[in-house]
Formats: structure tokens, sequence, C-alpha cells
């Protein structure tokens, strides 16, 4: 299993107290993204999966986003980071080993969200140039022998258009007509696509939140390609989540966020695998 970047420098709680100190008189009116991780982590050792896990507001997409600007990760969407990010990741360090990725990518929630209404826009479209070609057809097998005779080669395109309508089904002539059928998949579908078809060998990737509008089969799913791709494909993932699913990877390092400092857990430590497992001990016997 590859290991490109080994660890990961965040700012000292003493760097933080000078750099807030010498803003003091600025106009901000927070230090995003300084004050967050502070008292939790500034030193993080990478595994082939290294799991950043905790509830929301724990600092773990803000640690994700950090490390993703600090080593020029490739993005897809835009980051709404803080005028302050830059000055931030400026005093983290980041160490890779003398394995190089052939590319850096973080995939986010808000680059699944695109291409689901990108999806949506490109079906509507063909869903409108499909009724169009429906009623171009209805009117061409309309037209009496008289009205389509060739007359002139200037009447060859629209001749020969007649004459498919007339000897062709509808749903050939229109699949003919249609330079692409895009099928309209369910956001969880749309999701899991996505993220097979992103992800190739020989990369480092940062996600965010897979887990998103995912059903659990199908987190199951990404989650078993994720392991195949860190195992035989040469992949390093680094994921922020709190989904079990993704929490149960084989061999990863969980970062525990909600834990001041963090600690290091094994996934069935976490408050919310616990949670869950109580959930469905307390309803065994109606299963």
């Amino acid at each position: 299993m590859q290991l490109y970047l080994k660890s990961f420098e965040l700012p000292s709680e003493y760097q933080e107290i000078e750099y807030i100190k010498d803003k003091k008189e600025t106009c901000y009116l927070n230090f995003y993204p300084f004050q967050i991780l502070t008292y939790k982590l500034n030193h993080v050792e990478f595994a082939p999966v290294t799991i950043f896990y905790g509830n929301n507001g724990s600092g773990k997409s803000t640690l994700l986003n950090i490390i993703a600007e600090k080593i020029r990760a490739n993005r897809n969407s835009p980051f709404n980071g803080s005028g302050l990010f830059n000055d931030f990741t400026s005093m983290c360090t980041a160490n890779f080993s003398n394995y190089r990725p052939n590319s850096i990518q973080i995939l986010t929630g808000d680059d699944v969200s695109e291409r689901i209404i990108n999806m949506r826009y490109l079906n509507d479209g063909i869903d409108a140039n499909r009724r169009e070609i429906f009623d171009e057809y209805a009117s061409k097998r309309e037209q009496k022998p008289g009205e389509w005779n060739l007359k002139s080669i200037d009447d060859y395109d629209s001749w020969k258009e007649i004459l498919e309508a007339k000897t062709m089904s509808k749903s050939s002539y229109v699949r003919n007509r249609l330079h692409q059928n895009t099928q309209m998949y369910s956001n969880g579908e749309t999701t899991i696509k996505y993220f097979l078809n992103k992800i190739t060998e020989n990369n480092l990737y940062l996600l965010d939140e897979p887990e998103n509008s995912v059903s659990l089969p199908n987190q199951i799913q990404i989650m078993e390609y994720l392991q195949q791709s860190a195992r035989f494909f040469n992949c390093q993932f680094i994921i922020a989540t709190h989904s079990p699913v993704f929490l149960s990877m084989t061999n990863a390092r969980i970062y525990n966020l909600d834990n001041e400092p963090s600690t290091i857990n094994k996934w069935t430590e976490l408050e919310n695998v616990k949670i869950l497992f109580d959930f469905f001990m307390e309803h065994k016997d109606e299963f």
C-alpha cells in the first residue's frame, strides 16, 4: 500500500497566539481557520487510509481543506476560505515520501452537487429535444405521398427525413437523432458514479464526507472500492467523515477530533458507532 503524504504539521498554540496578537487591531471579526484546531492537534501522521472523524463543528472538514490548500490539491469546485487561510497554510508543513502521486485531488459535497445539477440541466435539454423529435416524427408520418416526392436536389434532406419517418419506428427515429441520451439517476446513484469515475490508480485523494446523499448499500460499495484502490492501485486517501461505514475501512488510521487533544481510535470506540450499535441492540428482538 502506497504512502505519498507522510505527515503534516500545523501551527503551534504559541504561533497562533502570536499571530492573533498582531492582528487584534485589524478589521477581522474572526480568525478562521485559526483557533479551530489549536488545542486538538498540530501533527498528523498519515496511513494509506487516514480518517478525520468528528461530529458537526469538530473541524474535520476545516482540517481537510487546510491540507488540500497546502499541498495544492486540484479542486473541481471553488473553495470559500477566509482571508486568513493563506496565512494559516503558510505556517503549515507537509512532508511527502519519495514517491509522488500522478495527481492530488480533493472531492467534496459541492463537487457532487454540481454534478447532480449539471446532469439535470443536461437531461432537461435532452427531454426537450426528444419531445421536439416526437412531434417532428408525427408530422412527417402524416404527410401524403404527393407531399414528399423529391422535386429537386434542394429537397433531398427533407425527403430523406420523411422517408425515414415512414419506414422507421418512433423509437429508432428518435434514437438516431439524439446525439446523446443521458439517463437521469437519483442523487445517490449520481454520487456513487461520480466517485467511481473520479478515482483512478496512483493518486492521492482527499474526500469530504463521501457519505452525503448516499444510501447504506451504496456507501458500502464506495467504501469497498476505496479499500481496493488503496490496496491494489496505489491510492492514498484522507477522508473527513462520521459515517460508520467509512470508519470501518480496514487498517484506517482514525483521528478523533471530538476529543481535545485528538486521539487515534479504533472505529468501534467512536461515539457515532457505539450509539448505532446500542440502538440496534435495543431492538435486536425485532429482527
